[in-house]
This record gives C-alpha cells, sequence and structure tokens, in this order.
C-alpha cells in the first residue's frame, strides 16, 4: 500500500509539500516516520507540515513565501500586541489572521492554491480522516504567542517547571495527542493520552537543553530558571559561558538535573508505546531512543550546549532504525499474509 492510497487524488500534491518539509526540516521525525506504516506516513506528514509553514509565516517574511494570507472580518479581534518592534507586532498579527484562517477551514471553509492553503488542505482532510479534536490546534496557536514579544501571554523567560508546562502543552503534548487517532491504539484511546503526551514534552525538553545557547542568543530561557538557581547558575553566568566558550561546574551540575528529569519524562511516555497499533510500535520507539540519544550526546560532551550542538551521529541514527525498519516490514508483512484476499473474501 502507498502514501496516498485512498486518499483524494486533487489532494496528492498537498501531500507531497508536507512529507518535502518533513524530509527537509525534520531529520530525525522523518527517520522515525518512515519506520510507520505506508498508510500512516501522508497524515503524519501533514501534522508536521502544518506546524513547520505556521513556524515559516510567522519566523519569515511573508512576501518572500509563497502564502496567501486572507484578509480578517471587520468584527474580528486582534491580539493585544504593545512590543517597540514592528516585527513582533506583525508576527502577532499573522498569527490572528493564520488562527482564523484555520478555524474557518476546520469548518468547511474553501482554500486558495497557495503552498500554505494546500499545506492546510492536507491537515483538514488528516484532521477529518481520524477525527483530530480541533481544539489541539487552538492550543498550538496559544503556544505560539507565547513567543511573541508584546502579546499579553509573552513569556521570554519561565521560572519554574508549571509554566514551562502550560507553554510545552500546545507546542508539544498536543502533538502527540493528534498522532494518537493517526497511529492507532490497542487499548482505550484515553489511556494512551497521558503517556502520548509526555512523549511530546520529553522531545521539546530535550530540545530545549540542546538548543540552550541558541536561545539565550535570541533571549530566550525556556529552562525553568528557578531550576537553574538551584545549581547557582543565573543569566549572568549564562552569558558569560557563551561568550567566553568556557562551561562551569554549576551548569554542568544542572543540565544533569534537567537532564535526568527528561529522562523521567521519557520514562513516564516509555510505557505508551506498547499501547500502540503494533505496526507503528517500531517506528515510535525509534524516535524515542533517538532523540533520548540526543541527552547522551550532552552528557559525552561535557554539557557544552551553550557552545555546540548536540548530534546525533549518522551511523547511530541508521543502526538503531534499521532493526525497526525490519520489525516494521515484517510486521505489515505479518499483516499481509492474515488478511483474506479481495477474490478470497
Amino acid at each position: 500500500m502507498g502514501e496516498l492510497d485512498g486518499i483524494d487524488p486533487a489532494l496528492h500534491d498537498a501531500y507531497a509539500i508536507c512529507r518535502d518539509l518533513n524530509a527537509e526540516h525534520g531529520k530525525t521525525y522523518f527517520l522515525a516516520t518512515r519506520l510507520l506504516p505506508a498508510d500512516k506516513r501522508a497524515a503524519v506528514h501533514a501534522l508536521y507540515g502544518f506546524a513547520r509553514m505556521v513556524d515559516d509565516i510567522v519566523d519569515v517574511d511573508v512576501d518572500s513565501a509563497d502564502v496567501e494570507l486572507p484578509e480578517l472580518p471587520e468584527d474580528a479581534q486582534f491580539t493585544a500586541n504593545d512590543s517597540d518592534s514592528t516585527i513582533d507586532r506583525e508576527a502577532s498579527a499573522k498569527v490572528d489572521v493564520l488562527e482564523h484562517h484555520v478555524r474557518a477551514a476546520l469548518n468547511g471553509g474553501a482554500l486558495g492554491r497557495s503552498k500554505s492553503d494546500r499545506v492546510l488542505g492536507a491537515l483538514v482532510d488528516t484532521t477529518e480522516r481520524y477525527a483530530i479534536p480541533h481544539e489541539y490546534f487552538y492550543a498550538f496557536f496559544h503556544s505560539m504567542r507565547m513567543d511573541i514579544p508584546g502579546t499579553p501571554m509573552f513569556r521570554s523567560r519561565y521560572r519554574t517547571m508549571d509554566q514551562l508546562t502550560e507553554y510545552m502543552y500546545g507546542s508539544a503534548a498536543v502533538i502527540g495527542l493528534e498522532m494518537l487517532p493517526i497511529l492507532g491504539t490497542a487499548v482505550d484511546r484515553r489511556v494512551a493520552e497521558v503517556p502520548a503526551a509526555a512523549l511530546g514534552e520529553a522531545f521539546q525538553l530535550t530540545n530545549f537543553i540542546r538548543d540552550m545557547g541558541e536561545d539565550l542568543d535570541r533571549d530566550r530561557i525556556y529552562l525553568p530558571t528557578d531550576e537553574l538557581a538551584a545549581f547557582g547558575v543565573d543569566e549572568g553566568l549564562l552569558h558569560h559561558c557563551r561568550e567566553t566558550g568556557r562551561t562551569d561546574a554549576r551548569l554542568e551540575r544542572a543540565l544533569a538535573h534537567l537532564i535526568a528529569h527528561t529522562r523521567a519524562v521519557y520514562r513516564t511516555a516509555e510505557p505508551g508505546i506498547d499501547m500502540l497499533d503494533p505496526a507503528v510500535r517500531p517506528g515510535m520507539r525509534t524516535a524515542l531512543t533517538l532523540y533520548g540519544d540526543i541527552l547522551r550526546e550532552v552528557e559525552d560532551g561535557g554539557y557544552r550546549v551553550l557552545h555546540q550542538r548536540a548530534r546525533v551521529g549518522g551511523l547511530r541514527r541508521l543502526s538503531v532504525a534499521a532493526p525497526g525498519l525490519a520489525s516494521a516490514g515484517w510486521t505489515s508483512a505479518r499483516g499481509k499474509l492474515r488478511r483474506p484476499s479481495p477474490a478470497r473474501a
């Protein structure tokens, strides 16, 4: 069975765009997606393509992208933004327009032929086919606003893990929840929701640790400041380490603690793999393993996240993926053997 079998041919190019976005920007995610059964992949690409498209529209000048942002109705309300930066105010307005457009599309509104509308068309089709709750996408937009200076929701720092969890719900946990209907479960879906959300959070916490230096350059500190302060780490020390290329024992201890916390979140997520449809387990287990390996790379690199980006090497990715690929192929083969042919049905 091909990735696009059973999907309206008019949407094939839309799904292809989403697949290309995943392949270009989500190397580990794309590899794990390749381990899923073929009939699951297009929907997963649609979720990734939508999230990436929104990021690109907010972060990139709209005139340089193949997008057509519609006009809001005259009675529509924009999110207040008191930033002195035109870029921040424009980003906020783009999110308002996009959310309005997404809400309309999810409720049957017409779409055009721009690249962004075709990505949205794939998302709408996926949402309808798998009955994904719309509120997950609206939570995503809330977290987007938390990243835009000048909005009432904006935060460039998170004091506690509870505060960070609010942001991660819309930016990460809902991704796991959106995936559940697509992947399928071997148990009541509600039972699988907690580990699914935890897996999204674990991935995001891993990103925050890995990208600490890049985020600091953007005046963002996602790792909770109370957790850092408990080990004597403040902003001055972070900037000093970033600017001098040196590390510090206090920062190493803080990162070791946060890695331990993140691994605890992975442990909450891991039992959820066996709650999924057996055919998708190899791919999801590969994603969990590879993302967890990023934490090991941080440790092996001496916690130098302020100076270098921890990466899992290509050989390691292949060595982890190969057994999963074989397992996924065997699972699919067994499924085909068990299905009666149309002639015998």
